[in-house]
Parts: C-alpha cells; sequence; structure tokens
C-alpha cells in the first residue's frame, strides 16, 4: 500500500511527536513512522516515571556539541516557558525540584498525553509497529516498511540515540545521515555511571549505596578548560553514579582521571589542628556533615596521614579536596540517559534542522551532536529542535 503526506517523521519520541504536532499545526499533513508498539517509550521512564521535561534556568551552556553556538538559535526561539505554557493548557500538575529541574506531579503519562492530543488535534496519523526497510529518494523521499510504502516530500528524522537500547534504540539515525551524505560526529554513553578498577572497587565499593555531596571536576580538551559540577556522589557495585557524576560522564575521556572535593567549601582538619591531643577519631570526625561516616572512616583508613603534624594535617585536608579518581570505563549505553555525538551539526542549519546538502532531510533531537547537562535540558533541546524543524516543514 502506497500512501501520501506533506511529511514524514521517523520516530515517535518526544522530537518526533512534538515535530509533528507542530508541522501539523501549520496545516502540513504528517505521518509519524515507530518501530515499537507504543509511543513515547522512553518518556515514560524518564525521571523516575515522572518525566523532568524541562529546566526553568536552560541556556546554550548547559550543552555540549562540536559546534556549542548550534544549539542557541533553536534554544532561543523555544524557551522554556513555551513548553511550561503546553503544560499548564493541559492541566498537568508539576512541581520544581531542585537546581530549576521541572517534573511532573504524577506520572510521565502526562507528558505523552499532552504529545498525543496536540498532534491528534493538529491530525497528525501515528503508524506504530513500523520496521523501515529502506529509505530513498527521487523527486520525494520514498519510505517502505514491512507492509507500506510512505512518500513525502520532507523526512524528518527523529530515531534518537543509541543509549537504553532495550527500549528500542538502534544506529538507524546515523547510518540514514550517511546514506545521505552526512557526516557523524564520534557517538559516545553520556549522563552514565562510571565504572572504577578492580583495585578501587575493592576499597569502595562494599560501600555501594552510600552517597555524598561533592565538586566533581575533569579536564576535558574540547573544551579547553576545567569542567565542574557540585552535586550528589553515589556509590555503585562498580563504581561511581549520582548527578555529579552523571554529569562529569558527558566530558570525562578515557584515560583520564577526575578529581572530586569530598567537602566543598569546608575546611575539614581545622578543628583537628586546634586539638591538643589529635588521633584518629578525631579526623573521621571532622568530616561530620560532608560524608556519611562509613565512607568518612573508610577514606581515612586509605588516606591516614603519616603523623598527625601540621605538614601532614595540611597534606590530608589538600587530598580531600582533590581527591583523583581513574575510571577504567562507563557502565555503557544500557546504563547511559542520553548519546553524546551524532549528526554533525556542520551539516544543518541551526535555524531549521535541515540538511544543507539535501533539501527536505531534517535531523532533531537526540540523534544531533547536541548533548544537554542532566537536569530537563535533553528534554528542552528535543522540543527546541523539534519546534524548529516543524516550522520550516
Amino acid at each position: 500500500m502506497s500512501r501520501r503526506f506533506d511529511v514524514v517523521v521517523l520516530g515517535a519520541g518526544a522530537a518526533g511527536l512534538f515535530c509533528a504536532a507542530e508541522a501539523g499545526k501549520h496545516g502540513r499533513r504528517v505521518a509519524v513512522l515507530e518501530r515499537s508498539e507504543r509511543a513515547g517509550k522512553k518518556i515514560l521512564i524518564s525521571g523516575g516515571g515522572r518525566c523532568n521535561f524541562t529546566n526553568v534556568y536552560c541556556q546554550p551552556e548547559n550543552f555540549l556539541s562540536a559546534n556549542p553556538h548550534f544549539a542557541k538559535s533553536a534554544l532561543a526561539r523555544f524557551t522554556p516557558a513555551d513548553f511550561i505554557a503546553l503544560v499548564e493548557k493541559h492541566k498537568i500538575p508539576y512541581h520544581e525540584k531542585t537546581l530549576g529541574q521541572l517534573f511532573c506531579d504524577q506520572s510521565a503519562q502526562g507528558i505523552t498525553g499532552l504529545l498525543d492530543a496536540e498532534c491528534r488535534d493538529a491530525g497528525v496519523k501515528v503508524f506504530l509497529n513500523e520496521q523501515v526497510r529502506e529509505v530513498a529518494k527521487a523527486t520525494d523521499f520514498v519510505v517502505r516498511t514491512d507492509t507500506e510504502e510512505f512518500h513525502a516530500p520532507v523526512l524528518v528524522v527523529a530515531t534518537g540515540g543509541l543509549s537504553i537500547p532495550k527500549m528500542g534504540a538502534t544506529s538507524f539515525g546515523y547510518e540514514l545521515a550517511r546514506q545521505f551524505g552526512l557526516k557523524i560526529q564520534l557517538t559516545r554513553p553520556a549522563l552514565v555511571p562510571l565504572v572504577l578498577g578492580r583495585q578501587a572497587q575493592k576499597q569502595y565499593c562494599d560501600l555501594a549505596g552510600v552517597s555524598a555531596e561533592v565538586l566533581a571536576s575533569v579536564q576535558n580538551s574540547d573544551v579547553q578548560g576545567k569542567i565542574e559540577f557540585r552535586e550528589k556522589m553515589l556509590i555503585t557495585h562498580r563504581g561511581l553514579s549520582g548527578p555529579a557524576i552523571l554529569q562529569i560522564s558527558s566530558y570525562w575521556e578515557r584515560g583520564k582521571a577526575i578529581t572530586l572535593d569530598l567537602a566543598p567549601g569546608r575546611e575539614i582538619t581545622l578543628a583537628v589542628h586546634k586539638a591538643k591531643f589529635r588521633n584518629r577519631l578525631e579526623v573521621i570526625a571532622a568530616f561530620q556533615g560532608s560524608l556519611p561516616r562509613r565512607f568518612a572512616e573508610r577514606w581515612v583508613e586509605l588516606h591516614e596521614p603519616a603523623a598527625l603534624t601540621n605538614a601532614e594535617l595540611e597534606k590530608f585536608e589538600r587530598e580531600v579536596h582533590a581527591w583523583s579518581v581513574a575510571p577504567v570505563d562507563t557502565e555503557g549505553y544500557d546504563k547511559a540517559e542520553v548519546t553524546a555525538g551524532g549528526v554533525d551539526t556542520d551539516e544543518l542549519s541551526s535555524k531549521t534542522m535541515e540538511s544543507r546538502k539535501v533539501p527536505g532531510l531534517f535531523f532533531i533531537g537526540e540523534v544531533v551532536d547536541v548533548t544537554g547537562h542532566l537536569g530537563g535540558f535533553n528534554f528542552q533541546w528535543a522540543w527546541a529542535s523539534a519546534s524548529a524543524a516543524g516550522r520550516a516543514t
């Protein structure tokens, strides 16, 4: 069976559905093709099932890309306030958690329901369980699935990245870009837990579940400087996780160390310096308010000063604020929240997301080399890039 539309969107995730609704509002006849049995599967598991749908403090500086300026145009023309207005229009209760992160009060189904309603009102046709076998271009784009053929002058690729393959993630979007001669920036897992070496695992990973606020930093050659995040760190059975680690993982380069300040803004040994009688228990107690006791005891055990002299205490203090940890790997795409890298932004218009080489071909969302920090920024990029493409189709 052959079907004809004005726009065909590949992928019924956040970006794909939002783009389809936007194009439909502008009078386009739109089809969305989704390979899985339901739309918005990744939305439903996001934010612990409550969907951190945007961040009120969203700025271009919250994104990494080979071209740090690329995201500015789309983000400026569709802001967090624009999406919040849509959430309020659909009467979805929400709250701010921390650092500007907005979550649904109830369930992420509020956001999938919003997208479904917007698509329905715009006359968008969503086709589920459609496995794309071939994409070709003559006068129009031709998308062939197992059972049907879709024709349209505009094709929008919103197929996501490689993260969480059990949710259906594939490399299809990158393969399609290469098919049409577009370059790809090397992909890698981002917002992902880090794995420690065997020795470090023996030393710390029996403390799995223990967390503490840290200042995590790393030197990154791409941004030519130090990147740092002050948030919670969590010890896992294989290494480190928690918001601070997930954030820094997007910038971590294999073979390099990360630096952890275990007591940001505090001088740990001040009371020990002043004490008449110094002992190991006082050193452990000095961490009170910074580290859980089990973690403090273990860290002191493994970094105990050679003597409790002023010089050794000062050395110990420096180590507390600059603990160098060398991960051996990440937990990979299975545990990564997003994929860094993707379709090279040099290949796309920053205003419309359209390919510079192939008229009518658009790439939006995670498949593009724009990756947000943790905290709702990747959803905002999905909405902004989708809005830019939807208006341009």
